[in-house]
């Protein structure tokens, strides 16, 4: 679906705005609110791209586990996470270890690289060698869920039960830590009730996108919606009590406004109102995406401190975001698709499905 690959690309580019324009203090050596008064309003916005991936994400990987066994959606997965999640954790790595870099710096052993190397660092209490790996954490429950339901058997009754019950788990869940009636870590860590109403949601978009309208879907998709304006408004609100609102000068009607965007497009692109026919341009720009989130970080780094000496900050960061995309871009090409392509199984190593069985009805004498 060419219209997902722009929307993922859009997601990337809304994070790295926000980190660019607002959030990389340490590595700018002042404000970037204050160095881009003009957008920072909407830069500080791109905080909410990654919740824009956790409904695409929701879309997809429902689509992709439909009628897949439990063997071929895992592989599909690490397939798909893995490498370019190595490269990064290795450039990541190398800047701090061999240069004099010193914003952003996870300070991590060589033992805590090894454990970010599993993406199930923070299940070991490791800290993230890089701070866009947080939403990858979420992704794994996600699919450990999703793993589940591939076992049982995916069925549209079956994603029903399941998003419904996950919806009100969440709800039951959030509830009870606003109310301080019961703070379970353990518990938030299963049900993920910040986050489980947008990967709901996209679950729920794609039923209606692949059976049709139905009301409960639609239930669903708008309680998901009511959920995540306030999941946004309190991951904003902690962003804004960390570092004032000078340094996230963003509002609470922007917020809802973009969470309301967000459910909105993706709601007509399950409706198929939004429709663009594949190209190579819309193909390259999905395939870039996953290597622009993980590598943005490292690109700014690297470049930001060496360039604000001698550029206007326009130009500094204009220059930084086209250098981060051309250089995702080449390691998908020359890196992440040809591992990709060694780790896939081989045709011929792969188990022949079994032919259907025609079966005729018995005829009434």
């Amino acid at each position: 679906m060419a219209e997902l690959d722009l929307l993922r690309f859009i997601a990337a580019l809304a994070v790295l705005a926000f980190h660019y324009l607002i959030a990389f203090a340490s590595v700018w050596g002042e404000r970037p609110a204050e160095l881009f008064p003009a957008v920072a309003p909407v830069a500080g916005l791109g905080i909410l791209g990654v919740e824009l991936f956790f409904v695409i994400s929701g879309f997809v990987i429902l689509m992709s586990a439909w009628g897949r066994g439990l063997g071929a959606f895992a592989r599909s997965r690490v397939v798909r996470l893995y490498p370019a999640y190595w490269l990064s954790l290795a450039a990541v790595a190398a800047v701090y270890g061999l240069t004099g870099a010193k914003a952003l710096d996870p300070k991590l052993s060589a033992g805590e690289y090894l454990v970010n190397a599993s993406m199930f660092q923070r299940l070991f209490r490791v800290l993230d060698a890089s701070g866009v790996y947080w939403s990858l954490w979420a992704e794994l429950r996600f699919y450990l869920i999703m793993a589940v339901l591939v076992i049982i058997g995916v069925t549209y009754r079956r994603v029903l039960v399941l998003a419904g019950t996950w919806l009100v788990c969440a709800l039951g869940v959030e509830l009870l830590r606003v109310t301080e009636v019961l703070q379970n870590e353990a518990l938030s860590e299963i049900v993920m009730p910040r986050y489980a109403p947008y990967f709901v949601a996209g679950m729920s978009l794609y039923l209606i996108h692949r059976h049709g309208n139905a009301l409960l879907p639609w239930l669903y998709v708008l309680g998901g919606y009511g959920m995540s304006v306030h999941s946004a408004l309190e991951r904003v609100h902690g962003r804004i009590e960390v570092a004032g609102f000078r340094s996230m000068p963003v509002g609470d009607v922007s917020v809802i406004v973009t969470v309301t965007l967000v459910f909105a497009v993706m709601a007509l692109v399950a409706l198929g109102v939004i429709r663009m026919r594949p190209s190579k341009i819309l193909t390259a720009l999905g395939a870039t995406t996953y290597p622009l989130y993980l590598f943005h970080s490292v690109v700014a780094v690297v470049l930001i401190p060496v360039l604000i000496g001698g550029m206007p900050p326009w130009a500094v960061a204009l220059t930084t975001t086209v250098a981060a995309v051309l250089l995702s871009y080449l390691v998908h090409a020359l890196a992440e698709r040809p591992i990709q392509q060694l780790l896939k199984p081989r045709k011929g190593s792969q188990t022949p499905p079994v032919p259907a069985v025609k079966v005729e009805k018995a005829s009434v004498p």
